[in-house]
């Protein structure tokens, strides 16, 4: 099951924040040209013609440039707006030269639509066009030279600063948008591994769990009912069958108690010998049920105090303790094993040594068996040393001890 996460719902909120904000800085600008245009000394006719023009471009800006204001890219249509808006505004500045207050407006909007130095050409365009219907309507003379031409080239270099500051707050923007997409990406990722992991762990944990009881308990259920056979077809030595029997039963017990086992797996308890009684009694009755199952001479021995130990170190003992006598019954072909269960001040540990021919710990690394017990005493923090050679009747002696 994967695991994603979407990013983009916040920063198209973040994208609707911005364009709410500019939204109203337009439409404060354009209130103010308004009042200034109203308030001015052209005529009555001109100044409804400079407010109808103001109100053709407030128009075009709700219907066309708003939205590619809003979007903040480089857009085929930006060119005609502009140009629209640029002619829309001259002819408002023909009517009344207060409405040059909506430069305030135009070139912030030129600035996010065009790239930088096209923008800069048309906002410089944009802040002479004030001059040159003062040209065209009253000549070199009146006030051009003290008041127009200064607020002209005034004008471009604040339209430019201010473009170069707009341009960078929107690559700033841009940035820690996409640096959110990104660590949005990450945290997703992060999840799904996570949850890989988990699944990896939990599989590797139930295999280990299903290997160190069930399939052992299977195992030795088919060894003693194929002892059984062996029996009831030498009925000649044992008429009564009682060896059969004998086997029969043990392998009844063996079935039951992996059947409890499974139980317990499933509802993710500790082993069912654990909760039976405590760690040294489950391990003597390990012992015993191979020495009943087989024909090997098994030994257990317990030194020390026997103290409560943390559950996780009490079933990595038990498995460990499951897993090497299932070893001695399938490989070994040992006569003699024996168990020792250790209580130091500072430590757990446990010993199982048999008479049996021998292997080479380093090449039998990789059997799952072996493997799983390493890892369970790595998760407790013991250690897990492996004697053994390839000679026969050497035998093998695992000992594993975890510091308490």
């Amino acid at each position: 099951m994967g695991v994603s996460v979407d990013a983009r719902p916040s920063l198209q909120g973040a994208g609707e924040g911005a364009g709410r904000l500019w939204d109203a800085y337009f439409a404060a600008v354009f209130a103010l040209t308004l009042a200034a245009v109203a308030l001015s000394e052209a005529s009555a006719a001109r100044r409804w013609l400079a407010a109808i023009t103001l109100g053709a471009i407030a128009t075009l800006y709700l219907a066309y440039g708003r939205g590619l204001a809003r979007r903040g890219t480089i857009d085929s249509r930006a060119g005609g707006f502009l140009a629209a808006v640029l002619v829309l505004f001259l002819v408002a500045l023909t009517g009344a030269a207060p409405s040059s207050f909506l430069l305030f407006a135009i070139c912030p909007l030129v600035f996010r639509m065009l790239p930088m130095w096209p923008a800069a050409a048309v906002t410089t365009l944009a802040n002479a066009l004030p001059a040159i219907v003062a040209i065209q309507r009253e000549g070199f003379a009146g006030q051009l030279h003290t008041h127009l031409l200064p607020m002209a080239v005034g004008g471009a270099i604040l339209s430019l600063g201010l473009g170069l500051w707009i341009r960078e707050v929107v690559r700033r923007s841009r940035e820690r948008a996409d640096l959110i997409v990104q660590l949005e990406q990450s945290r997703a990722e992060v999840a799904r591994l996570s949850h890989q992991a988990g699944v990896a762990a939990e599989r590797a944990r139930l295999a280990g769990e299903i290997h160190d009881t069930l399939a052992q308990g299977f195992t030795s259920i088919i060894a003693l009912l194929q002892a059984a056979g062996s029996d009831l077809d030498d009925l000649e030595s044992n008429p009564d069958g009682d060896r059969a029997r004998h086997r029969i039963d043990v392998a009844v017990r063996t079935a039951r108690e992996s059947l409890a086992e499974s139980r317990a797996l499933v509802a993710a308890l500790a082993p069912v010998a654990l909760d039976a009684g405590p760690l040294d009694e489950a391990v003597r009755d390990l012992v015993a049920r191979l020495g009943e199952q087989t024909l090997i001479r098994a030994s257990y021995r317990l030194s020390g105090t026997v103290r409560p130990l943390p559950t996780a170190v009490e079933v990595v003992l038990l498995r460990a303790a499951q897993e090497a006598l299932a070893n001695v019954r399938r490989h070994s072909f040992a006569s003699e094993v024996s168990v020792t269960l250790g209580y130091k001040p500072d430590a757990i540990r446990l010993v199982v040594a048999d008479d049996g021919r021998g292997f080479d710990p380093a090449s039998a690394s990789g059997g799952f068996g072996l493997r799983s017990i390493r890892a369970r005493t790595d998760e407790v923090g013991g250690t897990l040393t492996v004697q053994s050679g390839r000679d026969a009747d050497q035998g093998t002696t695992l000992t594993l001890e975890v510091p308490q």
